[in-house]
Order: structure tokens, then C-alpha cells, then sequence
């Protein structure tokens, strides 16, 4: 069942469209990747589901049902742009927003008494805003965007600010929050993430969906038919009727592996078997290209890599 449709949504501003007719299902208890570059559209569909904005024309429905006022109190949402209180402390600005979804402040207490214990915080209760670092503070927003249990889940850019070891602890929490049943719309522009955690993925260019579907089924779409291939002794030649060699600059550091790039045609299997002719054949697997490449490619209108 999909928690979230998008139905053929438009959204002009003045002389820009920032949403041309895009349509985007989301699984329920789903993590759903929401990409593309600066200005493609992905805040304004966000806002739009958010219902900071309405959309000019099309539709959203939530749960099968078309988006209504009180569906807000379903959803938690992290923006991009964070906005914390700096004069409150740290509890009381949690509680602040909290009671504002409906939360009684028994039920705030015993959410964020959990909550500032996995993030490490709770000794920085009663601390104000101010005087906490910048990747403390995000994680005080990320609480408090959590902390009443939405099912639906929006985190927009939620990495930015954070060292890769805080980064770490985010993507658990979000893959728990998903493993209890929400469903999670993640816009960012950290690739590597996008392959870390999310399902599936629809990626806005130029306010229209140019690409949509499981991560994994997308990187096939785009793979450029590459292998690495170890061997036991020796070194791996190109067998030009069958394969050529890659440059050395696609080897991984501290990787041995020789990297064949297939003929158009060519079956796998027969290439296997040339190799065992020759070599004592130790390791043969294909290369995906990472959701960073697929992204350059779908932006920049390319064919197929």
C-alpha cells in the first residue's frame, strides 16, 4: 500500500513552475529518497505535503484519502533550514514543540527522557540552545521532530551539520524509525546515504521527475556493464572480442582487481570461460555504478553510462 501519492501535482510561482506535473508514490513504511540538484522542485513538493504551500493543480493523498488540516499532526518534519529557540533550554524547547502535536507532558517526559539518552544529551537538559555546538543542536531538532511518533516522517537535508560519526548514529535511528513502522520522505544530496538507507528514489530535475524506482533497479539501468576480476598469477589482458580494460583510475585503493569493460553483446558466461583458460580465475563480479554517478548522468541528460 502507498502511505503517500502524488498525483500530476503543478506548483507556479509568478514566472517559475516548480513542480511541472510530478507524481510521486511512496510505499508505506518506506524509506524514500527525494533528490536533485539546488532549485529542481524538491522543497516545493515538500512543502506542499507539509501544507506550508497548496499545489496549483493535482493532488495528494495520504493513506489512500486526500490531505486534510488535521494530517499534519501525522507527520514530523525536519527542514533544511533549522530553527531552534537559542535563549530556551534544551527540555523545555523539546516540550515546547512537542505539546504543539498534541503530546501530554507525561508522555514528553518519558519520549525525551529515551531520546536524550541515544543521543547522548541528557546532561545537557537544562542547558540553553546557545550554548550547545551546532551538531548538538541539530540533534535537539531531530528530537524534537521525532518525539511524537509520526507516521510519516520528512527530513529535508538531515545530515547537514553533522561529522561523519554523528552522521553514523543519525542513519541507525532513521532505519529504526522506519523498522517501527514509519514511513520516511528524505531529500538530501549526500549520495552515499541515499544507498545506505533508502528503498526507493525519485529524482526531480528541472521541476519533472526524470528518474524513479528501487535504488538498486536504478543503478542496473545506468551499469556500465563493468567487472573487477581477480586472478591468482599474472596479469589480466584484453581479449578485444570480448572485452577491453578500464583505466587504472577506476581501481579502488589497496584493490588488486583488474576492471573489464564487456563488448556490446557479450555474454557473461563466455567471458568466464575465456578467463578460466587463461588464469586461475580467483574473483569475478560486476560493478554498479553509485547513485552519485547515476545522479550526474540523469542531471546532465546523458545517455545510459
Amino acid at each position: 500500500m502507498n502511505y503517500i501519492e502524488v498525483i500530476d501535482v503543478v506548483k507556479d510561482y509568478d514566472k517559475h513552475r516548480a513542480l511541472d506535473h510530478v507524481s510521486v508514490s511512496v510505499p508505506e513504511g518506506c524509506i524514500y529518497g527525494l533528490l536533485g540538484p539546488n532549485g529542481a522542485g524538491k522543497t516545493s513538493l515538500i512543502r506542499i505535503i507539509n501544507q506550508i504551500t497548496t499545489p496549483d493543480s493535482g493532488e495528494i493523498l495520504l493513506g489512500g484519502e486526500p490531505l486534510k488540516a488535521t494530517d499534519v499532526s501525522k507527520m514530523g518534519y525536519l527542514p533544511e533550514e533549522r530553527g531552534l529557540y537559542k535563549k530556551m533550554k534544551v527540555a523545555d524547547q523539546i516540550s515546547y514543540l512537542a505539546q504543539l502535536k498534541g503530546m501530554s507532558r507525561k508522555e514528553i517526559e518519558t519520549e525525551m527522557k529515551v531520546w536524550l539518552e541515544r543521543f547522548e544529551l541528557t546532561e545537557w537538559r537544562d542547558k540553553k540552545i546557545e550554548a550547545l555546538s551546532k551538531g548538538m543542536a541539530q540533534k535537539v531538532q531531530f528530537i524534537a521532530t521525532v518525539i511524537h511518533r509520526p507516521k510519516l516522517l520528512i527530513f529535508d537535508e538531515p545530515f547537514s551539520g553533522f561529522d561523519p560519526v554523528n552522521a553514523e548514529i543519525l542513519k541507525r535511528e532513521i532505519l529504526r524509525l522506519r523498522n517501527e513502522g514509519a514511513t520516511i520522505l528524505f531529500s538530501t544530496h549526500n549520495m552515499g546515504s541515499v544507498e545506505e538507507v533508502c528503498e526507493k528514489i525519485s529524482l526531480i530535475n528541472h521541476s519533472k521527475v526524470v528518474l524513479q524506482g528501487d535504488v538498486n533497479a536504478v543503478r542496473h539501468q545506468f551499469k556500465k556493464h563493468i567487472y573487477a576480476v581477480s586472478v591468482r598469477e599474472g596479469v589480466v589482458l584484453p581479449e578485444m572480442g570480448m572485452f577491453s580494460l578500464e583505466p587504472d583510475e577506476v581501481n579502488r585503493p589497496g584493490d588488486d582487481s583488474t576492471y573489464i569493460r564487456l563488448k556490446e553483446g557479450v555474454n557473461v558466461k563466455d567471458v568466464i570461460s575465456c578467463l578460466n583458460e587463461r588464469y586461475e580465475l580467483t574473483g569475478f563480479h560486476e560493478i554498479l555504478p553509485s547513485m552519485h554517478e547515476v545522479f550526474i548522468e540523469a542531471v546532465n541528460g546523458k545517455d545510459k553510462i
